[in-house]
């Protein structure tokens, strides 16, 4: 059974779909041929039984206590305690940094059929995945194809994909992990389509970059580089990319009045009185209430920012090019 719900046109379509995308994917073909020879491997893991709704774009019930806007759940609590990297989904297992970074993406992302989206070092699991490739023309990847493998794998410092051969980037938390970010932010630039988007979440914990005082690892064993903080958003203007920081409305409401002791929970990983007075400058914006926000488990405002970012570009005319050419490609 699949993992999205869906119609019996729906699941023809979407394997007519996956059939397509594997014939013109050359980075697919090795895969596919093991497949059709010696079947899934014996210690392949299995996406678990886990239902996603039909569509990504959907609003976060007015009644739900707790909700997981990427699978659907809702419930009383999260699991574990309230941390960016925990608040955990019974169901799918997304932490908080997963639910706000995917709300920011559909919720600023207009919808639109076969968008071409890629995701670097995606946490969550088959499941996930089966359920993206579901709602869009989607490929995850990764580096170093260790702890987050993915079907391709991909430098950010040397990306090997078309220019303006991709819609929506998506890349949580990976960003850190790169030695040249300049080098990085200029191969993605080359690579999004016009009006195209990227949606960048790192740990930002400092009022301006910083190298770490001391060699730091993920709990992935992955090197951090670099110590984020909101002078990203004008390094990311200077790539060309049209930046709004998105945050919860306490965070906004805490840059202006300039109050750390708005902002609750314990703030011992982050420099937040830095945070706060950069902030200003960096073009926040919020995209939940304080309500909605602790539904999806984001309780600690400071933690959350994601980093939207759009290649400008495209015009009315430009649409109607790329829809067609998405068409034609699905024909072909």
């Amino acid at each position: 059974m699949s993992v999205v719900e869906e119609t019996t046109l729906g699941r023809f379509g979407r394997r007519a779909r996956h059939g397509l995308r594997v014939l013109t994917t050359p980075a697919l073909w090795r895969e596919q041929v093991a497949y059709l020879r010696h079947g899934p491997s014996p210690s392949a893991t299995h996406a678990p039984a886990v239902s996603f709704p039909s569509s990504p774009w959907r609003p976060v019930p007015s009644d739900a206590v707790a909700y997981c806007n990427v699978c659907g759940w809702e419930g009383t609590s999260f699991d574990g305690p309230r941390h960016v990297e925990f608040q955990l989904c019974p169901r799918c297992g997304s932490s908080g940094r997963d639910r706000f970074s995917f709300l920011c993406f559909v919720s600023r992302t207009p919808p639109a059929r076969w968008m071409r989206v890629i995701e670097t070092s995606p946490r969550l699991g088959d499941a996930y995945r089966a359920a993206m490739a579901q709602w869009f023309t989607y490929t995850a990847t990764d580096y170093d194809q260790s702890s987050h493998r993915g079907t391709v794998r991909l430098d950010l410092q040397d990306i090997d994909l078309p220019p303006r051969s991709v819609d929506v980037l998506l890349t949580a938390h990976v960003l850190e992990h790169v030695p040249d970010t300049d080098l990085a932010l200029a191969g993605i630039a080359r690579t999004l389509a016009p009006g195209g988007r990227m949606y960048v979440s790192v740990p930002v914990q400092e009022g301006a970059t910083i190298e770490p005082p001391a060699p730091e690892y993920h709990q992935d064993n992955t090197k951090v580089f670099w110590r984020f903080g909101f002078d990203l958003a004008d390094r990311l203007r200077r790539h060309g990319f049209r930046t709004t920081v998105l945050v919860t409305a306490p965070m906004v409401d805490a840059v202006r009045t300039g109050d750390p002791s708005a902002l609750a929970g314990d703030g011992s990983e982050w420099d937040v009185p830095a945070m706060l007075a950069a902030a200003k400058d960096a073009g926040l914006e919020s995209v939940l209430d304080r309500r909605d926000a602790e539904r999806l488990g984001l309780w600690e405002s400071y933690q959350y920012a994601t980093f939207e970012c759009v290649v400008p570009g495209r015009s009315a005319l430009d649409e109607v090019t790329i829809r067609a050419r998405r068409a034609w490609r699905r024909i072909r």
